[in-house]
């Protein structure tokens, strides 16, 4: 029977500026090996409502993550690869490696931010100034991104949970601009650069058995916790440890490679929510 990992075979690798570049040389030698990118994104929360006139809930949903996302700016982003069984990166040891970069952006002390969202990331153990001093700059990121084999390629799944404003945010950094503006303009770029995605808070719909958050999620399939809740490493564990679980569990939901092309995964009603 398959294992997950517990989590003192678990390294959290830490990015800063310092060592962006080295450990992206890692990420492109595994790859390959490790198709499966569970993510997640930490953010100063939501601080815009749009006001106006809306067709359907679906516009008001969207122009409220482009507006937020448009304004704000990143604070941390998980990475966890797996491959099909969920097997973590080990690099020859006998410890599993997930990634947390830090970027350097956001500043408490003049960016705006929904309080309760950064007293959240603060009682996690988020240090801000930190990651204004030694915290990664964006847009060599997202250079680095770009060449690292992850993005652009229709053979990387992407694991997320509830995850219009992760991907938002991405594509933001990629593309060096404002969101697209309309829905359909969102997801043709999001199938550009994500070509293959699974929302773990969409395949929920068709398990009876499963509901809630991702905490909840966790604690109905018996995952244990990797990392420190409301920090993006922990999350993107999570989220593998879970898209593994129900795939072993559930045969039927099969986990199978669904594009965007149909909306199935993804509709603007769903990942407007935070």
């Amino acid at each position: 029977m398959f294992e997950l990992p517990k989590n003192d075979q678990i390294q959290i690798r830490e990015v800063w500026n310092d060592n962006l570049e080295q450990e992206f040389a890692l990420i492109r030698d595994i790859v390959d090996d490790y198709p499966y990118v569970a993510m997640d994104t930490e953010f100063p929360g939501v601080v815009l409502r749009p006001v106006g006139n809306f067709n359907h809930i679906n516009q008001y949903n969207y122009q409220t993550l482009k507006d937020n996302v448009d304004m704000l700016k990143l604070i941390q982003l998980g990475l966890t690869f797996s491959d099909e069984n969920g097997n973590l990166p080990t690099y020859g040891t006998n410890t599993c490696c997930i990634w947390q970069f830090n970027f350097r952006e956001f500043n408490v002390s003049e960016d705006i931010f929904a309080n309760d969202s950064i007293e959240l990331l603060r009682q996690s153990g988020i240090d801000f100034k930190k990651s204004n001093e030694l915290g990664i700059d964006a847009g060599r990121f997202a250079e680095l991104l770009m060449s690292s084999g992850i993005v652009l390629n229709d053979g990387m799944c992407w694991v997320t949970f509830h995850s219009g404003y992760d991907f938002g945010y991405l594509l933001k950094l990629l593309t060096c601009r404002s969101l697209p503006e309309t829905p359909a303009g969102f997801f043709r770029l999001l199938n550009i650069y994500f070509p293959m995605v699974y929302d773990i808070k969409h395949l929920m719909k068709f398990c009876n058995s499963l509901h809630g958050g991702l905490n909840k999620l966790a604690e109905l399939l018996e995952v244990e916790r990797v990392g420190v809740c409301h920090q993006a490493d922990g999350v993107s564990g999570n989220v593998d440890r879970i898209k593994v679980k129900i795939s072993v569990m559930d045969e039927h939901l099969g986990m199978r490679r669904v594009g965007l092309g149909d909306f199935l995964i993804f509709h603007c009603h769903d990942i407007a929510y935070v």
